[in-house]
């Protein structure tokens, strides 16, 4: 890698983030960063993205030797007005998106705002990552995950990935024991299962609050809550493709288009 690589870095958790920190700090053992992030929180955002609405983009003198810019927009917005706009005339050679405070795991993949910035960099054709640390805690410590977030990017700069693949990469929380090392898995079987507590505002109007509890289904020892359960990083390749093609044939074979 004689010539610096070109990261663009976003998130969901907003530019001024704990973890988009160590993110850009570790990028810039990598290669020159460009930062295009949201100006607040936008998680559970999945790849929504503004229509109809205006987006602000705004230079910001956040991280020491990094050009950096907060936008009003989704984190799907962000690597658009990057791709498009901040970056028009130049290629990034990596997409990375988090570190995220809290799990992407499973089906979360579906609703993480995190995800969606990094799946939006592989519709450009971009190499791209996604990075999450399973640790809700306001003191959620980031530092033993850096030299992963570093390994994986290195490899990901290096050898590259299959096109239109974003990497969902988790890493367990900060424990006694070290990491156990890395296991590119599958995505588990799980889900939310919501509760809606029904509430009142002040002027009598009826509002509600979603909850609920993650319930895995999954019994396999291949698959992501597997591994960061059992204190490894866990490594997920996503597409955007959602076509179900086994369903094809079986709607072709068992349904009777002639009866209609």
């Amino acid at each position: 890698m004689s010539k610096k690589p070109l990261i663009l870095v976003s998130n969901d958790d907003g530019i001024t983030s704990k973890g988009i920190r160590v993110l850009v700090n570790v990028m810039q053992q990598l290669g020159e960063v460009v930062v295009v992030a949201p100006d607040s929180p936008q998680s559970g955002m999945g790849h929504a993205i503004t229509i109809g609405e205006t987006l602000r983009l705004y230079e910001e003198d956040i991280f020491e030797g990094v050009q950096a810019y907060k936008s009003s927009g989704t984190p799907a917005d962000c690597v658009k007005l990057a791709k498009h706009y901040v970056l028009k005339d130049r290629q990034p050679d990596l997409v990375v998106s988090g570190i995220n405070h809290g799990s992407n795991t499973s089906i979360s993949v579906l609703y993480s705002g995190t995800m969606s910035a990094a799946i939006e960099g592989a519709l450009e054709g971009l190499p791209s990552i996604g990075f999450s640390l399973c640790d809700y805690s306001s003191k959620a410590e980031f530092s033993h995950v850096e030299e992963y977030v570093y390994k994986i990017s290195k490899q990901v700069l290096e050898n590259g990935i299959s096109k239109g693949v974003a990497l969902n990469v988790n890493f367990p929380p900060k424990r006694f024991e070290a990491i156990k090392g890395i296991k590119v898995c599958r995505q588990a079987h799980a889900k939310w299962q919501e509760e809606f507590s029904e509430r009142y505002d002040p002027n009598g109007r009826k509002y509600f609050w979603m909850a609920g509890n993650f319930v895995n289904f999954d019994k396999g020892e291949d698959n992501d809550e597997w591994a960061i359960a059992n204190n490894f990083v866990s490594i997920v390749p996503c597409q955007y493709d959602l076509t179900a093609h086994h369903a094809i044939n079986q709607i072709n074979q068992d349904w009777k288009w002639e009866e209609f």
